[in-house]
């Protein structure tokens, strides 16, 4: 057998290194003439290959009397091939030039000198394609971005700098976006309203924004949708749902139009959690924009979506361990009833725009969003708490040898919500020289219909002060220790509201041009009025940079002013559903300090951003936060502040293609008012608390490689870890939750093989038509960690309250194909 082995690898080196070849050499060079490096010089079977030096040379020695063809490929560049016949052992001298292509793979933007002296950054649209996560592709790329955080893969809801998902701003051509409010689970989440391959331009900043930007305390998202002026399409499929999307230009352009049409069902994600039974998640979506010039001056465009979420659950069986290596727990819960809700969202906006001239533009838009959503669940969990065996010798290790609780919660809910908002605005802009003018005018009638009701009923009364770390509970006497099931927790609420909002805003840039060394500054006044509590709110913002005539290229940055959140929907209800229309606005005053800087590593373009921040908020709206669920207390208040750091770097960490890393630092804290507490029988003021989204530190990372021999095959990475946020028992005092959850920690990788594309031959037949097509093996959670969204509490026969955590995905497998044409 060894014989036969040796033989077999003997007449296999013969086979292929035993013919006769002559010397390939020569120079690779771009079309403007820079000699390029590593540029992969390989045969179309992949047997013979060869990257190029530095210097742009090459050598590879390849068969005599073989005709072979030879391909030149590297990132942003067509591929070329050349055929040869080697007749002779001297060699052959073969010298490239390499065209740039327009829609290259990366494309590495490191600086924008439109938006540099803002605190807005400029994403790459192309990036999104190489994302790797289950969510919404877009959103992906911003919970990577420093200051950002987000603890749940499931959900496109992400916290900024200290504050919760409803503090920010989404603006898809310059019309603000909503997502459904009932949603108190990632799972229960379907597509997000912007539809990535539909997009042209993202801006986003994590703070200190323009007053052009809406009424909100921590981010925004800029997105514009592209015009299209030549026929595309493409697709894409995968375990998790697919897309289909086509663009067209007609009548030498004046008609032009953006099809969008998403299905996404993450069942085969849900598959892999803890809880197991029947999950049916169903979400779809369609978009579509159409544009129609009138004339050289008016144009009028519309953007119509449709989105049809929804989520039923049918529980059977959960089983956790819990507690510490050496006292380990475990839960089993056997589950009966269903849950089934749905999320209905109608969305269309008319602008009709007007440029008389280069310098003007007036646009008028006219939007209306209408959201039916329902709630409708009645679960049954019957739970026993076990001690697990921890004694390896023991036969029984790793099984429940002794039952320390039985209980059992059952959860109801009927929530319906319809949310119609009807908005007319008018914005303008006037580009003059070494200044820039920015106006717009805001009318907005908001109707709410909101019925809510929702309890549940557990077998013990309330919860109390934690047991120590090592069990995560505590122990309270039972007031009703005769009563089976008390009702622990309900919310009601049924109310019509009806409101008005009126916002204007003015602001105008000084020193605007491009390539130009000095000051930029920015001033602006937001002003907002709400008829329900008849609240006037005055914002002046500034900003400036500073762009100094150094060697070094750098900008330094300064922003600051006042930001105000008038409360909408979730803002107005307390703990128990009830409804407060007074209530006033939150608000803030934020400073940010930054730094630009460009500079070169290895002849490759990088940037590192660095900004401080301080927010002193002078009125809060307190909240508890769960999964994604936020319920505010909507009769209190508090004052408070955030602070911290936030760095990132991006670059061609890689020749030719953009990654990047962030990091962030921060301390948010509230205090509310009137909070009080009973410490030996004296009545102390509790003080500053750490709040609900309180991260010290966050860490994110994007990076993309490939091959140098063969640039068709990719590798994609997504990575995040965040510390722990508060939590604490449901229903007790804010003092009480301050416990801190485990870190989230999270790693996504994805591979990918160009089937065709930039580096690959042009196809025949039925694939002629395609100009790019992929297919990738993507490994979702590749650590397989455990991170958790939440707790439930159950009782032992002591009555003592533990909290078992809720955890998200594990490893799980996912396909895809992407084609483009």
């Amino acid at each position: 057998m060894r014989i036969t082995i040796t033989l077999f690898f003997f007449f296999l080196f013969v086979a292929v290194y035993g013919q006769e070849k002559a010397l390939v050499y020569g120079t690779v060079k771009s079309d403007d003439g820079k000699l390029l490096g590593l540029v992969n010089v390989a045969t179309k079977s992949g047997k013979y290959g060869t990257v190029t030096k530095d210097d742009g040379t090459y050598s590879l020695r390849l068969p005599l009397h073989t005709k072979v063809s030879l391909g030149f490929s590297f990132v942003g560049y067509e591929t070329y091939w050349k055929t040869l016949l080697l007749d002779s052992s001297k060699g052959q001298k073969v010298d490239i030039v390499l065209k740039r292509v327009s829609e290259e793979l990366g494309t590495v933007r490191i600086e924008d000198k439109y938006v540099r002296n803002t605190n807005l950054v400029r994403l790459d649209p192309k990036v999104v394609d190489r994302v790797v996560n289950p969510s919404d592709r877009v959103i992906a790329i911003i919970k990577t971005q420093p200051g950002v955080i987000a603890n749940n893969e499931l959900s496109s809801q992400y916290s900024v700098r200290g504050g919760n998902f409803d503090e920010n701003l989404i603006y898809v051509n310059d019309v603000e976006i909503y997502r459904p409010f009932l949603i108190h689970s990632g799972q229960q989440e379907g597509l997000s309203f912007v539809n990535s391959d539909m997009v042209s331009s993202i801006l986003f900043s994590s703070g200190g924004f323009e007053a052009k930007y809406g009424d909100k305390m921590s981010s925004v998202l800029d997105i514009k949708y592209r015009t299209p002026s030549v026929f595309h399409a493409s697709f894409s499929g995968s375990l998790l749902g697919s897309s289909l999307f086509v663009e067209d230009a007609l009548n030498k352009g004046r008609f032009s139009y953006l099809l969008g049409l998403r299905y996404k069902s993450n069942q085969y994600l849900l598959n892999s959690l803890e809880t197991k039974g029947d999950y049916r998640p169903h979400f779809v979506d369609g978009q579509g924009m159409f544009n129609f010039r009138i004339s050289k001056k008016l144009t009028f465009s519309f953007l119509g979506d449709y989105s049809n979420n929804n989520y039923r659950f049918v529980p059977q069986t959960r089983e956790t361990d819990f507690g510490t290596a050496m006292d380990v727990k475990r839960v089993t819960i056997y589950f009966e009833g269903q849950e089934a809700d749905r999320y209905l969202i109608y969305f269309g906006s008319g602008s009709l725009t007007y440029k008389p001239n280069n310098r003007t533009n007036i646009k008028l838009i006219a939007t209306a969003f209408n959201s039916q959503e329902s709630e409708n669940y009645d679960i049954l969990g019957e739970y026993w708490i076990g001690k697990v065996s921890t004694d390896f010798g023991s036969e029984n290790f790793d099984k429940v040898i002794r039952t320390e609780g039985v209980g059992a919660y059952l959860n109801h809910a009927r929530n319906k919500l319809n949310i119609d908002v009807k908005r007319l605005r008018l914005i303008g802009r006037w580009n003059r020289e070494n200044s820039f003018l920015q106006w717009g005018l805001r009318f907005q009638n908001e109707a709410i219909n909101d019925r809510m009701n929702e309890w549940i009923m557990i077998d013990s009364a309330g919860y109390s002060l934690p047991h120590p770390p090592d069990s995560v509970g505590y122990t309270q006497p039972s007031l009703q220790a005769d009563t089976p099931l008390q009702m622990s927790e309900r919310i009601h609420s049924n109310y019509i509201l009806n409101t008005q909002r009126f916002t204007a805003f003015l602001q105008n840039t000084w020193g605007a041009e491009e390539n130009i060394y000095g000051f930029s500054f920015t001033a602006g006044m937001r002003v907002h009025y709400w008829t329900a509590n008849r609240q006037w709110l005055w914002s002046p913002r500034v900003s400036a940079a500073y762009h100094p005539d150094w060697e070094r290229d750098m900008v330094f940055r300064l922003s600051g002013g006042f930001y105000y959140q008038p409360p909408f929907y979730r803002e107005l209800k307390n703990i128990q559903g009830d409804i407060n229309p007074q209530l006033k606005a939150q608000s803030s005053i934020q400073f940010v300090l930054g730094n630009d800087y460009n500079f070169k590593i290895w002849d490759r373009n990088f940037k590192l951003v660095s900004e401080l921040y301080y927010k002193y908020f002078n009125r809060l709206i307190p909240y508890t936060l769960d999964n994604v669920r936020i319920r505010y207390y909507g009769d209190e208040t508090a004052v408070g502040y955030a602070e911290g750091i936030d760095f990132k770097i991006n670059g061609e960490f890689v020749k030719g293609i953009e990654s990047w890393a962030s990091l962030s630092l921060l301390r948010s804290r509230e205090d509310i008012a009137g909070d009080y507490r009973e410490v030996d029988g004296v009545r102390q003021e509790v003080g500053y608390l750490p709040r609900p989204t309180d991260r010290l530190v966050s860490f994110s990372i994007f990076f993309q490689d490939y091959l140098p021999v063969n640039p068709t095959y990719s590798v994609s990475l997504m990575g995040s870890f965040a510390s722990g946020t508060p939590f604490g028992p449901p229903l007790s005092p804010k003092y009480m939750q301050t416990y801190r959850m485990l870190p989230y920690e999270r790693v996504d990788i994805g591979f990918s093989k160009e089937i065709i594309g930039a580096h690959t031959r042009k196809s025949s037949g039925f694939l002629k038509h395609f100009t790019e097509l992929n297919i990738s093996a993507e490994v979702l959670n590749l650590l397989n960690n455990y991170n958790t969204s939440g707790y439930i509490w159950v009782t032992d026969v002591n009555n003592v309250q533990y909290a078992v955590p809720n955890y998200l995905t594990l490893r799980q497998l996912n396909l895809r194909i992407t084609g483009k044409f």
